[in-house]
Formats: C-alpha cells, sequence, structure tokens
C-alpha cells in the first residue's frame, strides 16, 4: 500500500463509520469530517427518515467488527409482509423459506449511535470524528478540503494527506465536485412519488396495536403506506405518495382532504395514528432517488462509497445492506500490501459497480410490485409458487430470498438469474387460477434448462 497511514472520511452516518472501524482495525489513522452535530448528544435528524431493513448482507459486515449482537439486541425480526387490503382484510406473505430468514427492523439513530460510539472506543490519537464540519469543497490536485464551521460560519481549510473518501450520502458534495472532471458520468433518477413519515404509537402499556413480527403495507395501486415496528411499541409509517395529481401531496393541501382520503384508502390506520394531521403538515416530504455514477475514483485522491456512490430507493431494503457490504469488500481488498490506493480503487469499483446497477433496477422494480402488485391474485400464485419450488427443491431460490437472505451471491447475479425464472413463472401461472394447479417438476425443468442455456 501506499506509504501514507491517513485516511479522510467525509461524512460520520452508517456508512463512514462502520468503514472508520474497519480502516482503524487495518492499522490506518482515520480523520472524519461530519456536517451534523453530534446526534448522541443533540436532538436532530438522523437523516432520512425511514426505518432500516437489516439483513444478511449488513449483519455480516456488522459480525465481521464485532457488533451483531449489540445491534440485534435492539431489532424486531419481521417474519413476511402483512397485506392491508381497503376492506380491512389481511393477507400474510413470509419472507423465507425458513422460520429463521428474516429482515430486521432497526433504528437509524440507534445504529448510527452504536458504530460512533465504537469509533470513539479506538485509539483517540488515531481515529477522530470532528463534528459540524459541512464540506463545501474539494481541491483534488492540492487534497485541499474546504469546511464550514456550521456553529461558527467559519471557513477552514484542511491540507489532507492521504486519501479522501466521500462516504456522505446520495447528496455527497465530494461526488458533485467529480462532476467537473472530465470523463466523469452522472445519473440521478427521481421517482415522481415522495415519502412523509407519520407514527403509529404504542398501545397500553406499550403493546403494539397491530401485528409485531410483520412488514405492514396498505397497496393502492399509485400510492401506498407501510409501517415497520419499533421496540417501544410504535410504528414507523411511511407515506409514498406522487407530488402531482389526485390524491397526490400537492393536493392534499388541508386537514380535511387528509382526514377523508385516509378515512377512504386507509380505514385500518385513521383510528391508529391520533396526531395525523399535525404529522402530515409538520413532517418533511422526501424525495426518492437512484444516483448511479462512474468512475468512483479520483486517480489516488479520492473514491466514493455507499450511497455517495450508489444511492438507491428503498424498496428492497438493501440501502444499508449495500452500503455495509461496500465497506466489507473494500476491507478485504485492503489485505494486498503492495497494491497502490488507485489500484485499489479502481478494483474495488470493478468489483461493485455492476452489481449496485443491479440492486438500484431491483429496488425500481420492487416500488411497483409492493405498490401494484401484491394484491393481485396473478402475483399471489406467482409468489405462492415460488414458496412451494424452494420448500421442494432446494437448488430453486426467489430473486428476493437470494438477494435478501444470502450474501455470497452478488447482487448481479440474482437480478441475472431472477430475470430468467420470472419469464417462466409468469408465463406458467398465467394460466391457472391455483398454485396448486402448477406442475412443479415441469416449471423447475424448464427453469434449469434456461438457466444452462443462459450460462
Amino acid at each position: 500500500m501506499d506509504q501514507n497511514n491517513t485516511v479522510t472520511l467525509i461524512g460520520a452516518g452508517l456508512t463512514g463509520s462502520l468503514l472508520a472501524i474497519y480502516l482503524s482495525r487495518k492499522g490506518y489513522d482515520v480523520n472524519i469530517f461530519e456536517r451534523r452535530p453530534d446526534m448522541r448528544k443533540e436532538k436532530i435528524s438522523a437523516g432520512k427518515s425511514i426505518n432500516l431493513a437489516l439483513s444478511s448482507r449488513g449483519l455480516r459486515a456488522l459480525r465481521e467488527v464485532g457488533l451483531e449482537d449489540v445491534i440485534m439486541e435492539n431489532a424486531i425480526p419481521m417474519k413476511g409482509r402483512v397485506i392491508h387490503a381497503l376492506d380491512k382484510s389481511l393477507t400474510f406473505q413470509p419472507y423465507g423459506r425458513t422460520k429463521e430468514q428474516v429482515i430486521n427492523s432497526v433504528s437509524r439513530r440507534l445504529l448510527n449511535s452504536v458504530l460512533m460510539d465504537n469509533v470513539e472506543k479506538l485509539d483517540k490519537d488515531k481515529v477522530k470524528i470532528n463534528f459540524k464540519r459541512k464540506c463545501i469543497g474539494i481541491s483534488f490536485k492540492d487534497s485541499l478540503l474546504r469546511f464550514e464551521d456550521s456553529a461558527t460560519s467559519e471557513i477552514i481549510t484542511v491540507n489532507t494527506d492521504g486519501p479522501i473518501i466521500g462516504t456522505d450520502g446520495s447528496a455527497s458534495v465530494i461526488r458533485n465536485e467529480m462532476i467537473n472532471i472530465p470523463g466523469f458520468n452522472l445519473n440521478q433518477y427521481f421517482l415522481d412519488h415522495g415519502y412523509k413519515e407519520l407514527t403509529i404509537p404504542p398501545g397500553e402499556n406499550n403493546s403494539f396495536q397491530i401485528e409485531k413480527y410483520g412488514l405492514h403495507i396498505w397497496p393502492r395501486k399509485q400510492f401506498m403506506l407501510i409501517a415497520l415496528p419499533n421496540p417501544d411499541g410504535s410504528f414507523t409509517c411511511t407515506l409514498f405518495n406522487p407530488f402531482k395529481g389526485i390524491n397526490s401531496f400537492s393536493y392534499l393541501d388541508s386537514e380535511e382532504k387528509v382526514e377523508k382520503y385516509f378515512l377512504k384508502e386507509f380505514p385500518d390506520v385513521i383510528d391508529l395514528i391520533p396526531n395525523l394531521t399535525k404529522e402530515f403538515f409538520t413532517n418533511p416530504t422526501g424525495h426518492l432517488v437512484t444516483v448511479k455514477c462512474f468512475p468512483w475514483h479520483v486517480s489516488d485522491k479520492a473514491l466514493l462509497i455507499g450511497d455517495a456512490a450508489h444511492a438507491i430507493v428503498p424498496f428492497y431494503g438493501q440501502g444499508i445492506n449495500a452500503g455495509f457490504e461496500d465497506c466489507r469488500i473494500f476491507n478485504g481488498l485492503l489485505n494486498n500490501e503492495e497494491v497502490s490506493w488507485e489500484k485499489l480503487f479502481i478494483e474495488y469499483e470493478h468489483l461493485r459497480k455492476p452489481n449496485t446497477d443491479a440492486i438500484a433496477d431491483l429496488a425500481i422494480d420492487n416500488f411497483f410490485e409492493m405498490r401494484d402488485k401484491v394484491a393481485d391474485p396473478k402475483f399471489l400464485i406467482k409468489k405462492k409458487v415460488e414458496k412451494l419450488l424452494e420448500k421442494k427443491y432446494s437448488n430453486f431460490l426467489s430473486t428476493y430470498s437470494r438477494v435478501t437472505f444470502n450474501s455470497d451471491i452478488q447482487y448481479s447475479e440474482a437480478k441475472r438469474k431472477g430475470e430468467i425464472q420470472d419469464k417462466i413463472l409468469e408465463e406458467e401461472c398465467y394460466k391457472v387460477n391455483n398454485a396448486e394447479d402448477i406442475d412443479l417438476n415441469s416449471v423447475i425443468q424448464k427453469i434449469n434448462k434456461l438457466m444452462k442455456n443462459n450460462g
């Protein structure tokens, strides 16, 4: 590795804090600059408001740094989707092929705080988080960073001796500075839907007012509501709605309209959210963006990791899992002491880019699935057939299982094989009215043949 032993991270969020732990364990000095105050000491937003769905890829990275157990103590396992129909009927769709295959609802603030605590348990002379330092510019040529002190508005210039890694999220300042470099390509795709957070409070004695161990979905074609459980008995609800049109965020501009909308579309929810209109007009409306860019590095000077390189929409529950997997893969490459930073950056981005593109595409596909299809009879038949195939054939995995429960399978491979399977399953399920009418042996033979023909 190049002689310099200091790495500068921009952003002490989830990915930045985990990466700092990995780097410190490999013997690097780490200097972290974070634009926000210390969330453990001041009441501030922890970032995106959507709860985290932690699964095998994220847990694998936490396990490597010894933090899986402490995080799981405060996580709630979600065994499947609980679908709420307009008539208030419920349908349960399990996630995995076994009871152990669950996804875990975790507080973003809690996870970030635990990671920061463990960063500060490291050698204070070698690892430091500088809070209230908003990055406002970078000179890649001179390795100079400019910051604004958010408390005093003072402008601070920092000369870095080693590589700079941007872990500053979907609105990355480091990435935006790369736009000025010839050959850098950036694509940002905003959904025409936004999101707003609401809360179902705990019931009596901190009881859960709806099923605790499920991810609740109210699919309504052009919009949907989801709810994830919290340890205190509450649920973090997120309304995904168009920005414009009937029943859109722009249309819902009065308490009366909001109440009528919820009463009509979510009749089993409205009584569970006592502060509905107050939260609706107080809480901000967030945007949903997919970011794809390339290259992720500038010579041996800088690199993007996590959402800074590949922000995705939250509909596959893989955002934080992909970011943590980034850190694990990068850490694995650090084992080769002969490679230069630039060669390491190139190797890393060529390993990760096809996979982060794949999960970005899968996340957008899953948005339309969750919104439009989870209550569709043919879709339910297809899901049931997938479960029957997983139960009968050990070599069959759904795309969701490959992505969520099998961290050894790359995202790109999960997507490729899933597209092959879906082609057969959609053809076969279209012909029947019940999953039991499907000839499973015939279906698995067709899938295996198509898989073989497609490598």
